[in-house]
């Protein structure tokens, strides 16, 4: 029975006690690139590829990857074990040639000819090595280094073969050759067998009881096997190819020498056939241009070129472009291998964000099986946005709450005596200073102390906190998605301030309602999904009136609500809805398109509703339109920088809606927008 072998390995589970993956950064990048019109898996893939601020990205590592790649072909060259012998060779005729000159006992004739014979070697290091065959040394110097020069090609062929083998036979004897030649016998007979298909894992065992020593990699079955001595014998293909003619002629007569038999080499081309013919797939024809100064032996030639090949597969798996590429891909123990731990850890960290981004409920499939954000994910974007804002923005607090003393609402921070029917909240700390007050009242000047525990004894002592009654509001913001707000780069911050309104709306102020209105060609209702996912078309049109046919009809299906009436364009109107539903377009403005949008405006006003224009863009005449339009319904006027537009919508959203506006027109959004951040 075979032994069981276990196999140890470093922990690569990541840090059990690091925390979470924090996705907020990444899906704020991902937010803003899809309202710029990206998909969300492409948007994914930039984020992943570009890194965050304190993550590094797949394309940092595909660089130094590449980095890598070029160091090792500009390092080396393939002539370490040409060199080698050549060395050996030389100092070997040196003491041969020394031991003659010193040698008197010797025949003289037999002197002169071995001169002579020496003298007459070939040029080339590999014909004087097989010239030298049957040489008769008479220095032992000269015999030692001749005969490391078969051992060195021995050694040299079995690491290119099996990684180690050359320091492991330093110092081998007979015996350990000829287990080495054993192994090999058995192995090509072993995978023979498995090419006919006749192997049994029984075989397997057998073999790696016998000589497991050999396979440090300690494979768990024959394709294991296969796959270890495959991807080293086509390194060493490779590496044969990368040479030049005269450097492959040179080494294929010098194998032959190997141990001083040509048995070796016989095996060895035996296993490369083997292998090839069962890993027709391995890169066998490939080659490389090495032209640095550090020769390379045959084992660690090989080993180079295996490295490149390993450094291509991880460039093609930091680059995620073939179908259906995933970061699980990526070799993590490969990376660390050539890149080191950091590497291994900034890919593994970009596997779990990854990872979470998909699977925390952020980005879904859809029906056509496109990724989407999820609207958990457009509450995160939200409320990141609205964190922005808060940051830009200043100015003494605002309320947009109308205040009544005594109603159910946010508490105002003020107090009261109970009188029956109030549901309010008690005020615990008012009404426990009541009752101690009222305690060392009843017994007189001394220690309060000594009063004994307080007890509510009188309903006096209570008192409750008052709180502010809202009055709800039927919110309508109009964002005008005309091309031109997409070419004059106002596109992704039209976006953006929807977003951060929609969210604090539905997180701050669940009691309002809010429609979100685009207009461009003609207008519709849209929700936030859409709004933010939508594309920039090239098409004519900004069509107001539309928007505020819409708009009005959200204001009357709230008859009891504050009607809110937010406007954000570049533009002045240029198309209008006729009675039968078609649009119509005139550019410059026709005078019944600005007729139909200032009746429609009309209406807004004598709906009560409060009108906040967002100008971006410096047309003189385009503010002086606007201004009279704000003029005649008692409107504000904003002219905010683009990236200032949230500010401004989000400032005029929470502004008092109970004051006056016929003399804030063009006035800015500071004076009346929260203190900062306190609705966050």
């Amino acid at each position: 029975m075979a032994k069981s072998r276990s196999r140890f390995r470093r922990y690569d589970g990541g840090d059990p006690l690091a925390a979470p993956v924090d996705i907020a950064e990444a899906l704020d990048a991902i937010g803003e690139s899809v309202m710029a019109g990206t998909s969300p898996e492409r948007a994914m893939g930039e984020f992943l590829r570009r890194g965050g601020k304190n993550q590094t990205g797949l394309d940092d590592l595909a660089r130094r990857v590449a980095q890598r790649r070029r160091e090792l072909v500009k390092r080396h060259n393939l002539d370490g074990t040409l060199q080698q012998v050549k060395e050996l060779l030389d100092h070997a005729l040196l003491e041969e040639r020394k031991q003659l000159v010193r040698d008197a006992t010797m025949d003289d004739a037999d002197r002169a000819f071995a001169e002579l014979r020496l003298d007459n070697l070939p040029d080339s290091t590999a014909a004087a090595v097989n010239e030298l065959g049957d040489y008769r040394w008479q220095s032992s110097q000269a015999r030692a280094d001749y005969d490391k020069i078969k051992d060195l090609l021995g050694r040299e062929l079995l690491d290119q073969r099996f990684a180690g083998m050359k320091q492991a036979l330093a110092d081998a004897d007979d015996d350990d050759r000829a287990a080495i030649n054993e192994m090999l016998q058995d192995l090509n007979g072993l995978l023979e067998k498995h090419r006919r298909g006749e192997d049994t894992q029984q075989d397997f065992d057998d073999f790696m009881e016998k000589h497991g020593d050999a396979f440090p990699e300690h494979p768990e079955n024959i394709d294991d096997l296969i796959d270890t001595l495959a991807q080293r014998s086509a390194a060493a293909q490779r590496m044969l190819n990368s040479m030049t003619p005269e450097q492959r002629d040179e080494l294929m007569q010098l194998s032959a020498q190997a141990f001083g038999t040509p048995a070796l080499m016989d095996s060895l081309a035996q296993l490369d056939a083997n292998l090839q013919a069962l890993r027709p797939g391995e890169n066998w024809g490939g080659s490389e241009d090495f032209d640095g100064d550090d020769a390379l032996g045959l084992g660690d030639g090989t080993g180079v070129l295996q490295d490149l090949a390993d450094l291509d597969q991880l460039s093609d798996q930091l680059s995620q472009s073939y179908r259906g590429a995933r970061l699980d891909d990526i070799d993590l123990d490969r990376l660390e291998r050539q890149l080191g731990d950091d590497a291994a850890v900034s890919a593994r960290t970009l596997q779990d964000l990854e990872k979470t981004l998909r699977d925390s409920g952020t980005l879904r499939r859809d029906s056509t099986g496109d990724l989407q954000l999820t609207p958990k994910a457009m509450r995160q974007l939200g409320k990141s946005l609205l964190r922005d804002i808060a940051t830009r923005s200043s100015g003494p607090q605002g309320e947009r709450e109308l205040h009544q003393a005594g109603a159910a609402g946010e508490s105002s921070g003020a107090t009261r005596p109970w009188a029956f029917g109030d549901t309010e909240p008690w005020d615990i700390p008012r009404t426990v200073l009541n009752g101690v007050q009222r305690r060392f009242g009843e017994r007189g000047s001394g220690d309060p102390g000594s009063a004994g525990p307080v007890r509510l004894i009188a309903v006096d002592d209570i008192e409750v906190a008052e709180t502010e009654a809202r009055t709800q509001a039927a919110v309508a913001l109009l964002v005008d998605t005309s091309f031109s707000m997409a070419l004059d780069d106002r596109w992704v911050p039209m976006k953006r301030t929807a977003l951060a309104l929609h969210t604090l709306i539905k997180s701050r102020f669940r009691g309002d309602d809010l429609q979100l209105i685009g207009f461009g060609r003609a207008a519709e209702v849209m929700q936030i999904e859409q709004l933010t996912a939508l594309d920039a078309v090239w098409d004519k049109g900004t069509n107001l009136h539309h928007a505020l046919l819409l708009a009005n009809r959200h204001f009357r299906k709230h008859p009891n609500a504050q009607p809110v009436l937010l406007i954000v364009t570049d533009g002045e109107p240029t198309s209008h809805l006729e009675a039968d539903g078609v649009i119509s377009f005139s550019y410059p403005p026709h005078p019944r398109t600005i007729a139909r949008t200032l009746a429609e405006l009309d209406n807004s006003g004598r709906l009560g509703a409060q009108t906040t224009f967002f100008r971006l863009g410096e047309d003189p005449g385009l503010a002086r339109f606007i201004d009279s339009m704000a003029r005649r319904v008692s409107g504000r006027v904003v002219a905010p920088e683009p990236d200032d537009l949230g500010a401004a919508v989000v400032g005029s959203y929470l502004g008092t809606r109970g004051s006056s506006r016929s003399d804030d027109v063009g006035s800015g959004y500071g004076d009346w927008f929260g203190g900062r951040g306190w609705w966050v």
